[in-house]
């Protein structure tokens, strides 16, 4: 059984399907940050810098240890030179 097979099995509980739903908006968030970091040079300490923090704020960001503020997100946006979207489907 491989990883997509194991996936499909859970999520067919509808507790587990919620909570994958729910991390799935903190993922997404995570993987554009580093995304973005990387394909633009930066280490997560030249990024801590542009916003005034520190390295080790980015890095609970990027490891999804915390649930991030709106602030934070969107000075993040800002020193990567984009901007925060927040929208609700």
């Amino acid at each position: 059984m491989n990883h997509e097979d194991v996936k499909k099995q859970l999520l067919q509980n509808l507790e587990v399907q919620k909570e994958y739903e729910n991390l799935k908006v903190l993922y997404d968030i995570k993987s554009e940050i580093i995304r973005l970091r990387l394909e633009q040079g930066l280490s997560q300490k030249e990024l801590a810098d542009k916003i005034k923090t520190k390295q080790s704020a980015i890095s609970r960001l990027e490891s999804g240890e915390y649930n991030p503020s709106i602030e934070l997100l969107a000075k993040v946006a800002n020193a990567l030179g984009k901007e925060l979207e927040i929208n609700f489907q």
